[in-house]
């Protein structure tokens, strides 16, 4: 579709998933978050496709935020609405058996920001700047930013971000484990991909072991999680890829993995 908000472009096994909003800042209105939530059921079920990246089109932001144009038009129910169809969208994402990396290449605020939070990885430029100022706007985040910035960076920085509203900058960020990694903007396409690459050519069906396991461990007790990650590290000797990579490991060779 022509008039689609998304750009999609494959390169092997990597899918390119662009929010195509530029004179927006990349915003997430309605229309793009049911692109989006469409764009990854596509990923989940295309079988050539191991690894997705996620970034925004133009130099200045990755997604500046939820479309607050859109949002202000609101009624109550109507908000309670939009909040309940971001969080379909990142629950989409984040519960990928594929690992999505976030290529955040400017400011990623507000819906922004927990649309990163809901990929599996987190990739930025030095410049990027990231925060969740709604409440700046008398808001509260409302696609799962204070849910998600708990589990990865604690409460101190949760409550910092939502409650001061203010941005921080790609090495704050990395230091509060928002993000992965920091690389200068120049290079961040060509690490993503780089990393992209890398995973999309690890054993498929042990990338998909380890997002259940720590998506499981990271809701229950350490008793549970222990026997669910058990149960996941058995059913991998059923795989091809598992004799696959133990032979070629033994004769000192780069394994083949194919998803079986």
């Amino acid at each position: 579709m022509t008039d689609s908000p998304l750009l999609i472009a494959d390169h092997d096994a990597v899918r390119v998933v662009t929010v195509n909003r530029p004179d927006k800042l990349n915003a997430l209105n309605g229309a793009t978050l049911d692109a989006l939530h469409e764009a990854f059921e596509a990923v989940a079920d295309d079988p050539a496709i191991r690894v997705a990246v996620l970034t925004g089109a133009g130099p200045k932001a990755f997604v500046a935020g939820a479309d607050i144009a859109e949002m202000a038009q609101l009624a109550p129910v109507q908000a309670r609405d939009f909040s309940r169809r971001g969080q379909r969208t990142m629950r989409r994402i984040e519960t990928l058996p594929k690992p999505v990396i976030a290529m955040v290449n400017g400011f990623a605020l507000g819906g922004g920001l927990e649309l990163a939070m809901a990929c599996h990885l987190r990739i930025a430029a030095e410049g990027a700047r990231v925060g969740q100022p709604e409440i700046n706007l008398g808001l509260i985040p409302g696609f799962g930013g204070t849910q998600r910035l708990l589990r990865l960076a604690g409460r101190a920085a949760a409550l910092e971000l939502c409650l001061l509203g203010a941005p921080i900058d790609a090495a704050r960020a990395l230091q509060l484990g928002i993000v992965n990694r920091v690389v200068p903007a120049a290079d961040l396409e060509a690490e993503t991909m780089a990393l992209a690459a890398q995973l999309a050519a690890a054993a498929p069906l042990a990338l998909r072991g380890i997002l259940d396991c720590v998506a499981v461990g990271g809701e229950c007790g350490i008793e549970e999680g222990l026997a669910y990650e058990t149960a996941q590290f058995g059913l991998t000797f059923s795989t091809a890829d598992m004799r696959e990579g133990t032979i070629a490991f033994l004769e000192k060779r780069k394994p083949e993995f194919h998803g079986r």
